[in-house]
């Protein structure tokens, strides 16, 4: 592996994100990141590209449409991308820095020791993320075990005090359930406790409010919110509920077509959006602050096909304003991501000025 300085970049290289001009050490540092599927139709390019920094004690949410890459992502940086379908190698280039470590061109080994310890996530759906034939204490008694040289007994007492810590009644009776008889709200909270076991530093959260009510939903991402400030962890929260965004996030990212169109301070990103599929997942999201004459608009068209991309913007075949910059370059130019305002920024072949009469003039008016 490349000796790494104390600042956890390789000897001699400075670490930056894309995109990003200055020099960084962050706890998360994704840069370039590709990961692509071989199959009999074609490569399958998941994220093509994506680079991205996080800090402990920050939440980032990761938004946009389902194929956009999101999960792809958040799995790449656990290290569970190594097989595809058939047995067929997947494709991982770029660099995933934790805490100065790269774990792309670490040996599998290494990264599993991280997994559960220094990292961890949680699941979109814990039923079948959960093993069926054991029960929750169980499975959370693993977790801690694999990392910590105690007896059974002291980690069933830890997996008592977390599923306690979550909010789980009766904790101490509940510890030898099985997955199945537990409503979604509460295994929701034991894959939390399974995953928060060994106090990790960086948390992956893959859409934990999918399919819940709304009551459990807030009551998830209050648990989250206050486990994150116990434990100064890093947060990063797959979602494409703009609503969830808005309630916990630090920095919001927002992928099309597996590459980032938009990422910025989550204040920013909602009251001054610079890219026209930010305007349309905006545009399309309910607002309960006011009366709501207007029907909501959806995005038009399909997500692309992640086999053949459209070329240029990958966005152009459904955006309004494609017809807008001269000399088609929508369509035969990729937009690289550019600095809009401190921290902000977009891949958009819009003008700045024609974004802000746009957003100011057109969308904002009808939010």
């Amino acid at each position: 592996m490349t000796e790494l300085s104390k600042t956890g970049s390789a000897v001699g290289e400075p670490v930056a994100a894309a995109g990003d001009s200055a020099a960084r050490t962050s706890f998360l540092d994704v840069r370039d990141l590709k990961v692509h599927f071989p199959t009999d139709d074609g490569i399958v390019k998941s994220v093509d590209g994506l680079s991205f920094a996080l800090d402990k004690g920050e939440t980032l949410c990761i938004v946009g449409e389902s194929g956009s890459g999101k999960s792809v992502t958040s799995l790449a940086i656990m290290g569970l991308h190594r097989l595809g379908a058939r047995g067929k190698n997947v494709q991982m280039h770029g660099e995933i820095w934790l805490d100065g470590k790269e774990l792309i061109s670490a040996p599998p080994q290494d990264v599993r020791r991280l997994r559960g310890r220094d990292m961890a996530m949680i699941f979109q759906d814990p039923l079948s993320a959960m093993h069926p034939y054991y029960t929750v204490g169980t499975q959370i008694v693993e977790a801690y075990r694999v990392h910590n040289d105690v007896s059974r007994k002291v980690a069933r007492t830890r997996a008592i005090e977390l599923l306690d810590r979550v909010g789980i009644p009766e904790p101490a009776k509940r510890v030898d359930s099985y997955p199945h008889e537990f409503s979604g709200g509460m295994r929701q909270r034991a894959m939390i406790a399974m995953s928060l076991a060994n106090n990790p530093s960086l948390l992956i959260a893959d859409e934990p409010t999918t399919a819940l009510d709304v009551t459990v939903q807030a009551q998830i991402l209050d648990l989250i919110r206050d486990l994150q400030k116990e434990f100064e962890s890093a947060v990063v929260l797959i979602t494409h509920d703009l609503g969830v965004v808005a309630e916990i996030a630090d920095q919001v990212l927002v992928m099309y077509g597996g590459r980032c169109v938009e990422r910025g301070p989550v204040d920013e990103v909602f009251a001054q959006p610079q890219h026209p599929y930010t305007w349309g997942l905006l545009g399309s999201m309910p607002r309960i602050d006011r009366e709501q004459t207007d029907r909501l608009t959806p995005v038009k068209g399909q997500p692309p096909s992640l086999i053949n991309v459209p070329s240029g913007c990958a966005f152009h075949p459904r955006c309004p304003y494609a017809d807008v910059p001269k000399d088609n370059v929508t369509r035969t130019q990729r937009p690289e991501l550019e600095l809009a305002d401190g921290g902000h920024w977009s891949a958009c072949h819009l003008s700045t000025e024609d974004r802000t009469r746009i957003w100011t003039e057109e969308i904002a008016p009808k939010l």
